[in-house]
Formats: C-alpha cells, sequence, structure tokens
C-alpha cells in the first residue's frame, strides 16, 4: 500500500487503533519479578513508552537498569507490532524534550509493506515464557544459536557466548551474587512482596513458575526464598547454554536497546526450540557484573545472563504468569 494512505479519512483513525494494539501485545514482554514497569501514552499517530518509577525494585534494581531493560522488550514488542499490521514507525529513544521517565516515543509516519518476520514474531509473543525447569533436551544446534545472535545484533546490542570456563565463573558470580542479596533484610522483603500473596494482581511472581525444589545445575537458578509448585526433574543441565548480553555503554539508553535485543533474540529462540531463562542476579550485584565483564574482557558492559536449551517437544509446557489488562498500562487522550 503507498504511503499516501493516511489521506484516507479513516486511516487516523486505524493508525490509533494499530498503536492501541502494539501497545496491548507489549503487554506479553518479560520484566524483573513480571513488575511490568511500563506505562503508554497514546495520542493520535503517537504512542509513547514511559518507566513506571513506583515498580522498580527499589533494594535489587535501584538504578531502574533491570526496569530500563524489561520496558526495552516491551518496546520491541509494539514494534513488531505495528511492523506487522503494515504500519511505518519511526521510534526516538530517549526524547530529550521530555523527563527521563520518557523511554521512546513511537511515530506512525504511514502505511508500509507487512514484515512476513514480524508476523511470525507477533504470532509468538503470546506463546514466549519463562521455564526454569532444567534443560533435558539435546544441545542447541549451532545455526539456531547463529540466528539468535544474529536477532540481537541486529538491535544494536552484542552476544557472547560463554565458553565452559566461564560457564564455572558464572556460577560462582550467581551463587555470590545471591547469598550477598539474601544477606539484606530489606532485599528479602522487597522479593516476598512480589512472589507472595500480596503482589499486585496481574503481577509478580506466583507460585506455579517457581520450582518447587533447588534444580541440580551447575548455575544456581533465582532463589525465590520459597519453593514453589513447579515439578522439577534431577537433571543437571549439561545441555544448557549461557550467553551474555552487553552493550557498547552503560547508560540507560543501552540497557533500552539490551531490552529490545533480548526481544528479537528470545522470539527468534521460542520459534526455533529454544527455551530462554534470563539470569539477572549477577547483574544486580555490582562486584559480580565487574567480574561478568571482565569474562568479556572490559570491551562492553553486561545487561543480562541467559540459559538457552532446546525444548522437548513432546514435554508438557510451564505455567504463564499473569499481565495487567491493558487499560491499565495504556492512558488515551
Amino acid at each position: 500500500m503507498d504511503g499516501d494512505a493516511l489521506t484516507h479519512p479513516t486511516d487516523p483513525q486505524l493508525a490509533t487503533h494499530a498503536l492501541a494494539e502494539a501497545a496491548s501485545a507489549a503487554g506479553y514482554a518479560p520484566s524483573i519479578h513480571n513488575t511490568q514497569p511500563w506505562r503508554w501514552r497514546l495520542t493520535g499517530n503517537t504512542l509513547d513508552l514511559h518507566l513506571v518509577r513506583s515498580r522498580i525494585l527499589q533494594v535489587t534494581d535501584p538504578d531502574g537498569r533491570l526496569a530500563t531493560v524489561s520496558c526495552g522488550v516491551a518496546l520491541h514488542h509494539a514494534r513488531v507490532a505495528a511492523a506487522a499490521q503494515g504500519w511505518q514507525v519511526t521510534v526516538t529513544r530517549m526524547p530529550r524534550d521530555a523527563g527521563a521517565d520518557l523511554l521512546a516515543r513511537l511515530h506512525i509516519e504511514g502505511r508500509a509493506p507487512v514484515d512476513p518476520s514480524s508476523v511470525l514474531h507477533l504470532r509468538t509473543i503470546p506463546f514466549r515464557h519463562t521455564d526454569r525447569r532444567p534443560v533435558t533436551g539435546t544441545p542447541v544446534d549451532p545455526a539456531d544459536l547463529a540466528a539468535i545472535t544474529a536477532a540481537v545484533e541486529e538491535q544494536g546490542t552484542n552476544l557472547h557466548t560463554l565458553r565452559p570456563d566461564q560457564v564455572l565463573e558464572l556460577a560462582a558470580a550467581a551463587d555470590h551474587a545471591q547469598r550477598s542479596e539474601a544477606a539484606d533484610p530489606a532485599w528479602q522483603a522487597e522479593l516476598a512482596y512480589w512472589t507472595g500473596a500480596a503482589r499486585p494482581a496481574g503481577t509478580g511472581v506466583p507460585d506455579a513458575v517457581i520450582p518447587d525444589r533447588a534444580t541440580q545445575t551447575t548455575v544456581p537458578g533465582r532463589d525465590f526464598g520459597h519453593p514453589g509448585v513447579l515439578p522439577v526433574s534431577a537433571e543437571h543441565d549439561k545441555a544448557a547454554v549461557y550467553v551474555m548480553l552487553y552493550g557498547s555503554a552503560d547508560e540507560p539508553l543501552d540497557w533500552l536497546r539490551a531490552g529490545e535485543a533480548l526481544s528479537a533474540g528470545w522470539l527468534t529462540a521460542t520459534e526455533r526450540g529454544v527455551s530462554v531463562v534470563p539470569h539477572s542476579a549477577p547483574i544486580e550485584v555490582i562486584a559480580t557484573r565487574q567480574a561478568l565483564r571482565a569474562m568479556i574482557a572490559s570491551i562492553g558492559y553486561p545487561c543480562l545472563v541467559l540459559r538457552l536449551g532446546t525444548i522437548d517437544p513432546a514435554g508438557t509446557d510451564a505455567p504463564r504468569t499473569s499481565r495487567l489488562p491493558a487499560e491499565q498500562v495504556i492512558d488515551r487522550d
């Protein structure tokens, strides 16, 4: 469809509707402790993405690093939805004419050919989820890892695959980070709030997705402070591959771009039968974040570690976490 399509009298309404659909699709994005720290403001053919300060984990994530990464995932989901609907969208990240909480502005310029890869990504978005059970399948195919890496790098972020010796370093870093955090009563209280019965409706981490016991793996998974009800096996994760997302700088813009890259890589992984589990604990503690940076010879700044594993097609699916309804995260002018 040509670029004059917006001259049709109904197209402004169609553009607004498309952005509303994009913001709704973004609601499926993963976020640290499922806090969903984003809010959208829709005005005509413009959609603004805001960081919600009240949903930042003040103890775990005091600088908003992981919250901004989470918002970056939501931003990429929205971009995918717009492209899948056949709209050309310009994205302005960290607009200078607004406050620090405005992370990005999407503006519809007109019609564009429907992007087939975005159509596939949009279909994948509702099915993408985090399965914390040990990986029991075969190792990730090199071609799949290459595709995931390419998807990440296309979004302006780098992906480093950890060597076996670096996986052992990661295991030590993850263990140290979790022990350091668990020693802080304020951190324990914050975790209990987002994983307990008092968590806000539609957010947080329910027991259904928390393993019922500690997994017997080299790299320890997130310790949620209490066992959940997700059955886990005694498998050891020998087939897992660990990768590190890292940016060229350590600023909010880099965190946002890392989130967009995470979305692109995760959707690509899901489409190829590869599971993804984020490991954020080593990022949350300064000392272990520096240790991760040493693994890449200090050429960049770590944003997140991911565990990749092949999905068993005959296996049972893990439950999904709930999401806030669209009307609670989208404001309309």
